[in-house]
Order: structure tokens, then C-alpha cells, then sequence
């Protein structure tokens, strides 16, 4: 007898899982302890700021970019790490590669920082 989950209960705990990586995140990763502490100070600048509509979008998906890059950084570091302890010249290109990738979305999110508050503050 087949007794695989119906749909909606598997998307249920999906979303659960999902949820407790995202948390282990929070609790574990400095550097995500310090992208959620700049979230926090641009979301309370935006509410100061009172940016409009097309500003919040950008700056939420800004924030959600760099987390989201963040976390697959941190997956592959531990999946490198698991998959080879030691220092290994090729192990270090592919973190490097994906570290390299957080770079760039704060980058672009800085850019977009800049754009919307500069005006407004000066």
C-alpha cells in the first residue's frame, strides 16, 4: 500500500523545513547575524524615510538576495567541508567562487541603498 503524504501536508512540511534552515541561519552564521542587523536598520530607514512603494520592493528584494546568496554560500561551504576536511586547492576556487557571488549581490544591494537614500538624506 502507497502511503505517500497528500500535497498539502507535504508543502506543509517543506515550509517547516524551510523555516528551521532559515533559523539555523540566524542562530549560526555571523554574517547572517549582520545581514539581518542591516535589514533591520534600512527597514527602520525606510519607515523614517517614508520611501514609497517601487523603494520597498527593491529594497526588500535587495535584502532577500544577499540572504538568500548568504545561505547557498553557507550550504556549499558545508558541503565542501563534508565532502573534503582538509585544505584543498580546488575546495577553496569553489568557495571562494561562492563567497564571490554574496560579494556581488551586496554590491548590487549597496547600489541600490545608495540610490534610494542618498536623496533623501542630503
Amino acid at each position: 500500500m502507497d502511503t505517500k503524504e497528500p500535497f498539502v501536508v507535504n508543502r506543509i512540511k517543506s515550509v517547516g523545513y524551510a523555516f528551521k534552515g532559515m533559523l539555523m541561519l540566524l542562530k549560526t552564521e555571523a554574517s547572517i547575524k549582520i545581514q539581518f542587523c542591516i535589514a533591520v536598520i534600512v527597514t527602520i530607514a525606510g519607515l523614517y524615510c517614508n520611501i514609497s512603494a517601487t523603494e520597498w520592493i527593491m529594497q526588500c528584494f535587495a535584502i532577500g538576495l544577499v540572504m538568500s546568496i548568504e545561505g547557498v554560500n553557507t550550504a556549499i561551504e558545508a558541503i565542501a567541508d563534508f565532502i573534503h576536511p582538509e585544505h584543498h586547492e580546488k575546495i577553496g576556487f569553489i568557495k571562494d567562487i561562492a563567497a564571490g557571488a554574496v560579494f556581488i549581490a551586496s554590491i548590487a544591494s549597496t547600489i541600490i541603498g545608495l540610490i534610494i537614500y542618498i536623496p533623501k538624506l542630503f
